[in-house]
This record gives C-alpha cells, sequence and structure tokens, in this order.
C-alpha cells in the first residue's frame, strides 16, 4: 500500500516558493524600507519610532510577514539535500554540481542584495549546501572505516564538523556555521523519523520561524514524486536575476541590503 503524505518534489515547490518570497521581501521591501529611513531609526526616541511604524505599517509588515514566511525554505532544503546524498548513485557528481552551481550563482545574488557584480563579504547559500554536503561525504568516509575505534570514531565526527562549520563561517555563506551544523545534525540522525525531525528542529532554535518548515516535512512520505532534478539548480539563480532587474528598473538597485 502506498504510503500518504508529501512528496520530495512537492517539498522542493514549497522550499522553492517561499524562498523566492523570502528573497523578494528582503530585495525590494527591504530597500524601499532603507528609502525611508528604517537605518536611521532611533529606537531610544519611542516617539519618533512609533511615528515611523505608524506611517510604514504596511510596508513594513509585509516585509515581516514575507521574510518570515521565506525561513521555512532552509530546513527543507537542508532535509533534501541529506536525502539527496543518501540515495544518489553518484556522490562525487552531486558534490561538483553543487560547487558549480554556488559559482554560478554568486554573481546574481551579489547583483541582487549588494548591487554589485562580485562581492566577498557574504555568499549564496549554495555555498553553506555545498559545505553541508562535503561534511557529510567526510561522515561517511569514516562510517565506512571499520578499522576505527568508537573514541577515534567519534573524536573524527567532532572534527569534521568544527572545521566544516569554520570553513562556512569563513566563507561567510549564507547561515554560515549554524546551516552546516544543521545539515549534519539532519544526516546524523537520518532514518530516525520523527526523532530526527524533533532533534532537527531544535537545530533551528537560532531562527524561530524555521520550524514552521519542518510541518511538511513531517508528512513527506519517502517518495520522490515529479522528476524535478534541478529546478532548484536553475530557479535560484535565475529568480535572483530576474529580482535584480526588477530592482534596477525601479532605480534601487544600488542599495545593498546584506
Amino acid at each position: 500500500m502506498e504510503k500518504k503524505g508529501i512528496s520530495g518534489s512537492t517539498l522542493k515547490m514549497i522550499a522553492i516558493v517561499t524562498m523566492v518570497i523570502d528573497h523578494i521581501a528582503a530585495a525590494i521591501l527591504g530597500r524601499f524600507l532603507l528609502l525611508e529611513g528604517v537605518g536611521g531609526l532611533n529606537m531610544e526616541n519611542t516617539a519618533a519610532a512609533a511615528e515611523w511604524f505608524s506611517a510604514h505599517a504596511l510596508l513594513y509588515g509585509s516585509y515581516t510577514v514575507m521574510r518570515a514566511v521565506g525561513r521555512i525554505a532552509f530546513p527543507i532544503f537542508c532535509f533534501l539535500l541529506v536525502e539527496g546524498f543518501t540515495h544518489t548513485n553518484n556522490i562525487k557528481k552531486y558534490a561538483l554540481r553543487l560547487g558549480l552551481f554556488a559559482l554560478i550563482s554568486e554573481i546574481p545574488f551579489d547583483l541582487t542584495f549588494q548591487g554589485t557584480a562580485l562581492e566577498f563579504g557574504y555568499q549564496n547559500v549554495f555555498f553553506t549546501l555545498t559545505v553541508g554536503f562535503v561534511a557529510m561525504m567526510l561522515f561517511r568516509a569514516v562510517e565506512l572505516n571499520e578499522e576505527l575505534y568508537a573514541p577515534v570514531r567519534y573524536l573524527l565526527f567532532l572534527l569534521i564538523a568544527v572545521l566544516c562549520m569554520v570553513w562556512a563561517h569563513v566563507l561567510h555563506t549564507d547561515y554560515a556555521a549554524r546551516g552546516v551544523f544543521s545539515i549534519i545534525v539532519l544526516y546524523l540522525l537520518r532514518g530516525k523519523g520523527r526523532l530526527q525531525l524533533l532533534i532537527g528542529a531544535l537545530s533551528f532554535c537560532w531562527e524561530p520561524t524555521a520550524l514552521f518548515g519542518f510541518i511538511p516535512l513531517a508528512f513527506y512520505n519517502g517518495k520522490r514524486g515529479l522528476k524535478l532534478k534541478y529546478l532548484f539548480y536553475a530557479v535560484y539563480p535565475a529568480h535572483l536575476f530576474l529580482i535584480y532587474i526588477v530592482c534596477a528598473a525601479m532605480g534601487i538597485a544600488g542599495t545593498a541590503v546584506v
């Protein structure tokens, strides 16, 4: 009997839609907020701050809600990355594909959020996913080495986790060390059902609204669903570039929002 629930392709579509909502809010509404002076607000002057928020309630409220919705995407992408790693027939090819699209996506990412073609202070989420994937590759290599004693194996796990988290932190990737940590948690608890989701959700305690991403994950039926293998790879740089074009057309692309 076929298990009911949400397929992997449906999860991917949920993540993509919420991600696009988040990026529209950050790149477009965020710039309008900056132009309206949100960056110069003196929160100690409560009367002036209250007046500003009252005058910009719709804009600020829309921005806040859309960014909150956008937090749903990353936990789903992390979960699907672990699923992809677990089921892929070619780990090296998967890793190379992630790394390639990290490079391809960097220019549209920087244009969209920094207003310049190349800026190395903050890197796109594909870099985070790539580092997380490398961490899983190293974990698997340790797991497959049957000659290692348990204490040595655990020490290597800890060393891999720390080094990969530091790597993401040094690169200043999107979600950085925290994102890599969450990927590692989901990987180590793969196949554990509700326990994986519970501990995985706790690993996102630094981003409360991201916890809502675990609701659709709880209904995952383990099926791939539609063949959307390259959808995320295509949509990510493409939608960023389109958002940048919209920002440029409105004359607001030159303001950095990240």
